[in-house]
């Protein structure tokens, strides 16, 4: 049971405020005025109530910076636009990864600065800069949670950066501390000592910064034949099986953690998201229904079931990051499974999405093709009443989508979540994906040589730019569409306009133009950025920003 005072204070947090479009929004033409104006607040869901978070990893530079420097100011710049493009997303928590081995992208006592972060460990950021306090502040003034995300045991990436470790360095001072495993340098978490040493590092975070959460993902013990048989000899009294006595030198460090953190503050939140299986119904009688031979029960030693019904943690995440359906991982099974676990305690599960699978998705028959997986999954999650909410893997993952963003804020900043998905002859999509449109479907009119025009898939405004259902505008037009594979070609006398789903180029004629906004599926309806499609018809465009009106005369110019 957690103590009384911290579940009080978790659940009087309020509801804070997100914006709904990414600050992208160009000044060209008037239409943009009224998409600036309509995005200035909307409501934003507390993490408490319902978590909506995002790993940035800084390790071998992923998200966060994505290059090392010593330049305050290119630090200040990324973390803004992190925090920005989160906060557009929906996003109400950022899990930033500050100890990525044995260092660390804050001024510490403990650890030495981050070879990530400026490039050489030990070297600090210019003009007295703290990186980990900017993102506090950045992401409260967001309304957003910051989780302080550490990696316990981990001190290199290669053994070859053993010799380029600060001499301030905990495992320089104590190597041995140390154990070599597969070209890698770990602290040995039998070690009392170690223990200490990661749970000092956790309560001076929490003391020093306004953090809302510590965190620890599943990097455990490495592997099965780590090389800690003398540790075993000298520290395994009253352990007969080595398995075992692994376990209890996590359980340790976890139980420790849990009353440290909440002897500094009894509302951090302190949590921890192990890989998603905690073993298989085939190799343990209380394991969920897979039969996946890998589990952080017998492979890290990590017996995050137990933590969950001791009360260990106020959070748990398991990264659950298969597809539902798969053969021996299936992710609604592992849901299924993790959700009795939560069952009459009072630990929040939290679902780990695997969102970098829809980058690794080129084939259309992928599951993750599209960002398919990552909404069926986010759905899945929202309709289990033992999942508080999931957290992304990761920033860049979905920086780099369209079809993610699109997900993410469909979901986030309930828009049109309910849309029917199926593919029709006239108009198939091959996702129900969703801009971030400016909440217009009422206020937008259209207006074609004088005909005010209806819709069964409402206008709306994505980074300035009106929003039509395709079908539409050729007709109104006087065009022919067709759509096949994702590609729309519309003719219109002796001129052809050439686009795709998701694509910011449109070729018309011989000529290609860049796009401000793709063309994108949206409640089965393939929307198209109005402005662009009509000029190229050669039709003449106006737009009143006052009545929030669009008219088009389809005369050519």
């Amino acid at each position: 049971m957690k103590i009384l005072s911290k579940t009080m204070m978790l659940a009087v947090l309020v509801v804070l405020v997100f914006v709904l479009a990414w600050p992208l929004l160009p000044p060209l033409q008037t239409e943009d005025k009224v998409a600036e104006a309509a995005t200035a607040a909307d409501g934003k869901v507390a993490a408490s109530t319902e978590m909506r978070g995002l790993w940035v990893s800084s390790v071998i530079n992923l998200d966060y910076p994505s290059q090392p420097t010593t330049s305050a100011d290119e630090l200040r710049s990324q973390a803004d636009k992190i925090l920005d493009n989160a906060k557009a997303c929906g996003f109400n928590a950022i899990f930033l990864q500050v100890r990525p081995c044995a260092d660390a992208i804050y001024p510490s006592k403990i650890y030495p600065w981050s070879i990530y972060l400026t490039g050489q460990q030990g070297v600090a950021p210019n003009a007295s800069f703290d990186p980990l306090a900017y993102w506090v502040e950045g992401a409260h003034q967001r309304g957003m949670e910051l989780h302080a995300w550490i990696n316990p045991y981990r001190i290199t990436k290669t053994a070859a950066e053993w010799d380029k470790m600060a001499a301030s360095s905990p495992a320089k001072q104590h190597p041995e501390w140390t154990i070599v495993y597969k070209d890698n340098y770990y602290f040995n978490p039998a070690l009392p000592e170690v223990r200490q040493l990661v749970i000092d590092g956790a309560v001076e975070m929490a003391q020093n910064y306004a953090i809302d959460g510590v965190h620890m993902d599943d990097y455990f013990y490495p592997g099965t034949d780590f090389d800690d048989a003398a540790s075993f000899a000298e520290l395994g009294a009253g352990f007969s099986d080595i398995a075992d006595w692994r376990r209890d030198n996590v359980n340790q460090l976890v139980q420790g953690l849990d009353k440290a953190l909440h002897q500094v503050r009894a509302d951090l939140q302190f949590g921890i998201s192990p890989a998603g299986i905690w073993a298989s119904s085939n190799l343990h009688p209380e394991g969920s229904a897979t039969t996946s031979t890998y589990s952080s029960y017998f492979n890290m030693y990590a017996d995050t079931r137990l933590w969950v019904k001791s009360g260990w943690l106020d959070y748990i995440a398991p990264q659950i990051y298969w597809e539902a359906g798969h053969k021996t991982a299936d992710f609604t099974a592992l849901l299924n499974w993790w959700s009795e676990q939560v069952t009459g305690t009072d630990v929040k599960l939290y679902i780990g999405l695997a969102d970098y699978k829809t980058l690794e998705a080129k084939a259309s028959d992928s599951p993750w093709y599209d960002g398919a997986e990552i909404s069926r999954q986010m759905k899945a999650c929202a309709a289990k009443s033992q999942v508080s909410g999931v957290i992304h893997f990761r920033y860049g993952s979905i920086n780099s989508s369209l079809a993610l963003q699109r997900v993410i804020r469909q979901a986030y900043l309930n828009t049109n979540a309910g849309a029917d998905t199926n593919q029709t002859a006239t108009n198939p999509p091959t996702v129900t994906v969703l801009p971030n449109p400016t909440p217009t479907a009422d206020g937008v009119r259209v207006l074609v040589d004088g005909k005010q025009l209806t819709f069964d898939q409402q206008p709306y405004i994505e980074e300035g730019r009106v929003m039509l259902p395709m079908r539409i505008i050729f007709q109104e037009l006087g065009a022919s569409v067709s759509y096949k594979d994702r590609k729309i070609e519309a003719r219109r006398d002796d001129i052809t306009i050439q686009l795709a789903l998701d694509s910011k180029e449109m070729r018309v004629g011989n000529t290609v133009k860049q796009l401000d906004v793709p063309a994108v599926s949206v409640g089965g309806r393939t929307m198209l950025p109005l402005r662009a499609v009509a000029e190229a018809l050669q039709c003449q465009v106006q737009w009143d920003n006052a009545s929030k009106t669009v008219t088009i005369t389809s005369a050519k110019v």
